[in-house]
């Protein structure tokens, strides 16, 4: 059930006024009796109703349907004492809430039943009491027979929405475990017979250095033509998993610095040239890092961006005028400096932190990669 300050209906067919003169209305048909002793009874019935009703969204298991008894009740006394049927709304409104199919349907059928004899006994009893309202009377027995059912069923659209959710965030866990599986499997296949060989080889020449060096040398060239393939084979495996350009991340740079409202410059970018795939892919990701983490966590107002290529190297340089960014690294970012550190590793790179009017980041990988494909083709 939902709580006791959701009883007003988040998304009700009326508005919270109308609610409030819900609460409100019966005062009127209460005091307009003269008769001070039927005022008493009025005003404890409606407190009674509306403590029932409190607790009824506080109750649980079977409870909750003596507080719904108690409701229909003091709604049929209600009804045939002073002509106040707009009551049974509210009691409409909580069977909605009822998640029981078996108990819905059960107070739904009863809350019909009393709500239109206690009417109709209404009419014999005094008619005069209920003629002028009329119209008013067939709108409530509209709401009561309506209301529930709309409240029923989009509960249970919401909980089968809700369950949808679960069941999408299950099948992706599903799909990141089966393609880290993929994963290990395509490391398993092709690092691991190489490796082995590696190994073999590796030993065989150890043996054979001193007997026979041609034969060594020979064993020595096979496990560097192996490491060769090995690394080609990975680099294939890496850019096929998440293949990152620097032109795209930098769009996506421009674009968050803007949301930001900061200041980017970038510099050297004619200087990118083709790079290997997985250099580019590492260095894309290291960009992003740096970037969202000045956004978010350096304050800063301006952030200059510089490509470098040298001969042997490719170098990154991210700056920013904030507070400090690597002063912080231990409270906020040193996850992600040690993901960038740890990515420049796998492919030789590093990471230098500079602070003085801000951070300075400055990223170095090694371009002996784009020689690599030589060494193959030999």
């Amino acid at each position: 059930m939902q709580k006791w300050y959701t009883i007003f209906p988040r998304n009700p067919w009326l508005s919270i006024y109308a609610w409030v003169i819900f609460c409100l209305l019966p005062f009127f048909f209460i005091f307009r009796s003269s008769n001070l002793f039927n005022g008493a009874i009025g005003i404890s019935l409606l407190l009674l109703f509306f403590l029932s009703y409190f607790f009824s969204f506080r109750a649980k298991s079977g409870i909750v349907y003596m507080w719904l008894s108690f409701e229909m009740v003091i709604n049929i006394v209600m009804t045939l004492l002073f002509g106040y049927v707009y009551s049974s709304i509210f009691t409409a409104f909580f069977i909605g809430n009822i998640r029981r199919p078996v108990g819905f349907f059960i107070m739904y059928g009863l809350h019909i039943f009393f709500t239109i004899g206690a009417i109709v006994a209404g009419f014999f009893i005094d008619i005069h009491l209920f003629l002028p309202q009329v119209h008013f009377i067939i709108i409530t027995v509209i709401g009561v027979i309506l209301l529930p059912f709309n409240l029923y069923y989009r509960g249970k659209r919401e909980n089968l929405e809700g369950q949808l959710e679960d069941a999408k965030e299950r099948i992706s866990e599903l799909v990141l475990l089966e393609e880290r599986e993929r994963i290990a499997r395509d490391l398993h296949d092709t690092l691991g017979q190489k490796l082995s060989m590696i190994g073999l080889k590796s030993d065989l020449a150890r043996r054979l250095i001193k007997r026979s060096p041609e034969e060594a040398e020979k064993e020595l060239n096979d496990i560097r033509h192996t490491a060769s393939m090995a690394l080609k084979e990975v680099r294939e495996l890496v850019a096929g998993i998440r293949a990152t350009k620097l032109q795209d991340e930098l769009i996506r740079v421009r674009q968050i610095t803007k949301a930001a409202e900061m200041e980017c410059r970038i510099e050297g970018e004619n200087q990118l040239g083709e790079l290997p795939v997985i250099l580019e892919n590492v260095l894309s990701m290291c960009l992003k890092e740096a970037v969202t983490n000045i956004v978010k966590h350096s304050g800063a107002t301006a952030c200059l961006i510089l490509f470098e290529r040298r001969m042997n190297e490719f170098r990154l340089i991210v700056q920013d005028n904030g507070s400090g960014l690597a002063r912080k690294a231990g409270e906020t970012t040193g996850s992600g400096l040690r993901g960038m550190a740890e990515r420049l590793e796998f492919v030789n790179g590093s990471l230098g932190i500079e602070v003085e009017t801000g951070t300075t980041l400055t990223i170095r990988v090694p371009l002996v990669i784009t020689h690599q494909g030589g060494e193959e083709s030999e």
